[in-house]
């Protein structure tokens, strides 16, 4: 999706309630079991930095989670468990859980409780020319399989989501099987939008996903109801105080792969784990000061590392940070950074983002102090076997913006109403006011104040000239410039 939850788990703020509890607290016992030896100062510190590091992008997918199909008073509510929530419109500045969401693709969204059962998902036929997929991405944010243009064609068919105990064969009319490693996963649908006009169309292939119970398929009875859970409530500020008490929610339906063993046999030595009950408020002072140490160390390294994603390439970031396990295979830091740049991305066969807040001589991007171009020669558009798109967001809060003319983004689609230069080539003005009547269908409005721009190539064509790999391809994204 290329988004993510806007919940920062600002761990200097940990450290400030440390302090200032630091006298009250001095009677309370520590979580970790007396049985247990506790680590020393250092050692703790360590861990919960790596906990942090970890931990992120599981918390903040919960935080999702808990907004779009369990609060139904959130603002941002979508649907329950199991049933399809289809957005018959693209996202706009209203649309605040996630952070650097699209505004190209509709969104149909599903998530799906398979402790019980495994799920199918039906997808109709999709018109040639249209681009859609279907993105599983489980609570551990790995991508564990596609359905969609790229990766099964625009033919109908049925697909079997199951979850990580689940000891069954694929069933006869079944083409895939997808195996979640948690118990829970989410599933993202993206359908293409060519411009407003085409909306009901677009309804008509949301209409055509759906999902029913594996028992429903064979017409089978169902099994037994797995129980029924009391989800924790998350916002901004519980995430700051009890970000370890939502990880333990989390993991206890994630069973641990053999590169998480290292990593949990550390947690859980602080007392962070499955079926445990980590709460900041709990600790001594010593060991506050300790995890909120380890927690600002471990938040400072997933912001650098999200400044060192990928390669810096005429001023953007290009990188491949979305996969499955075997993608990351426990490298927890770019997992962490990937989630923060933006949460639910697509592995880079599927779309590549390329991100930028700066000039090519890292200058910060400010529409309130300049105006900029992005100019595409003739042949240089994006090479995709889709679509591309150029979208702007609020450089300090990741949001869409509003603006006067309702436009999010420069698309592809949109080029057959844009003016183009007497040489072929595309100019976009980037800046908050209107480059006046004439350039209009070229405008990208920016924000009064810091530019984050995010490309995106859907479906990137692998021969020359190409994105990928993503980083080293043979394409380059052209440097944005001043225009003042």
């Amino acid at each position: 999706m290329k988004h993510h939850t806007h919940v920062p788990v600002l761990a200097a703020l940990a450290i400030a309630v440390a302090l200032v509890s630091f006298s009250g607290c001095a009677s309370k016992k520590n979580t970790i079991p007396p049985e247990k030896r506790r680590p020393g100062f250092t050692e703790t510190k360590f861990i919960a930095e790596e906990g942090l590091i970890y931990g992120l992008p599981i918390v903040m997918n919960y935080a999702v989670v808990y907004d779009y199909f369990i609060d139904r008073n959130s603002g941002q509510w979508k649907a329950p468990f199991n049933e399809i929530y289809n957005e018959h419109r693209v996202y706009t500045y209203k649309d605040t859980s996630v952070v650097t969401p699209n505004s190209d693709t509709p969104y149909s969204m599903l998530a799906l409780d398979l402790r019980a059962e495994p799920y199918v998902l039906s997808v109709p036929a999709v018109e040639k020319g249209r681009y859609y997929s279907v993105q599983l991405c489980d609570w551990n944010t790995f991508n564990f399989g596609y359905i969609g243009s790229r990766a099964t064609g625009n033919d109908a068919g049925d697909y079997l989501v199951a979850g990580p105990n689940w000891q069954g064969g694929p069933p006869a009319g079944i083409r895939q099987v997808f195996r979640s490693s948690t118990q829970f996963t989410t599933v993202i649908f993206r359908t293409q939008l060519f411009n407003p006009q085409d909306m009901p169309n677009v309804e008509k292939v949301q209409a055509g996903y759906k999902v029913q119970p594996l028992s429903a398929y064979l017409q089978q009875s169902p099994p037994q109801p797995a129980p029924s859970l009391t989800f924790p409530k998350i916002d901004k500020q519980l995430a700051r105080e009890n970000f370890f008490d939502y990880l333990d929610f989390a993991l206890q339906f994630a069973p641990a792969g053999p590169e998480e063993m290292g990593i949990r046999d550390k947690l859980a030595r602080i007392g962070i784990g499955p079926g445990k009950k980590f709460n900041f408020r709990d600790l001594s002072p010593e060991h506050k000061i300790e995890v909120g140490l380890g927690l600002k160390d471990g938040e400072d390294r997933v912001a650098e590392q999200v400044a060192a994603l990928g390669r810096k390439i005429n001023g953007w970031n290009v990188a491949s940070a979305f996969g499955n396990r075997d993608f990351y295979h426990g490298d927890w830091l770019l997992r962490a950074a990937a989630a923060k740049a933006g949460i639910y991305g697509n592995d880079a066969a599927e779309a590549v983002y390329p991100a930028t807040k700066t000039l090519a001589d890292a200058s910060a991007l400010d529409g309130s102090k300049h105006k900029y171009t992005l100019a595409f020669a003739a042949d240089q558009y994006p090479p995709v076997n889709a679509f591309w798109s150029v979208t702007m967001y609020d450089g300090k809060t990741q949001l869409l913006i509003e603006n006067p003319v309702n436009r999010y983004l420069i698309n592809s689609p949109m080029l057959a109403g844009m003016k183009k230069n007497a040489d072929g080539s595309l100019t976009i003005y980037v800046q908050k006011e209107s480059p006046g009547p004439n350039m209009e269908s070229n405008w990208l409005p920016a924000p009064n104040g810091p530019i984050y721009l995010v490309m995106r190539l859907y479906w990137p064509k692998t021969e020359a000239p190409s994105i990928l790999p993503a980083g080293d391809g043979t394409w380059q994204p052209p440097a944005i410039r001043l225009a003042d």
